[in-house]
């Protein structure tokens, strides 16, 4: 299986997909940790990828979805962004948006109080 067919199995078969440096309990550079945080922080249930294991899928997942950098995050197999877009989606409530309209569980009060800390 190449790393593109990965990929794509990863994605399209589970619900929401971050690909980050390290693990959702452990990253390994800041901008996972953010994106990593802002899901654990709000209660996502999300599948982790921790693209240092293996140099195949952390190139592979540039070239998937033609985006430069990782942290990378997917929402039912869309591609929605990297650390800067989910940091301004969530401070904009977009990220809400995005979760709700997927039925995707969440902590709005965590959210909300997420904005509130950073408004």
């Amino acid at each position: 299986m190449t790393a593109s067919d990965q990929i794509k199995d990863t994605v399209t078969n589970n619900t929401v997909v971050l690909f980050m440096k390290g693990t959702k309990t452990m990253p390994q550079c800041g901008f996972s940790s953010r994106v990593a945080g802002v899901l654990n922080f709000m209660g996502v249930e999300y599948t982790d990828v921790n693209v240092l294991a293996d140099d195949t899928i952390r190139q592979g997942i540039k070239d998937y979805s033609d985006w430069p950098t990782i942290p990378q995050l997917y929402v039912n197999g869309e591609f929605v962004g990297g650390c800067d877009i989910i940091t301004e989606m969530t401070l904009s409530g977009e990220l809400d948006t995005l979760l709700t309209e997927n039925n995707i569980a969440f902590d709005q009060a965590a959210a909300d109080k997420i904005r509130e800390a950073n408004g």
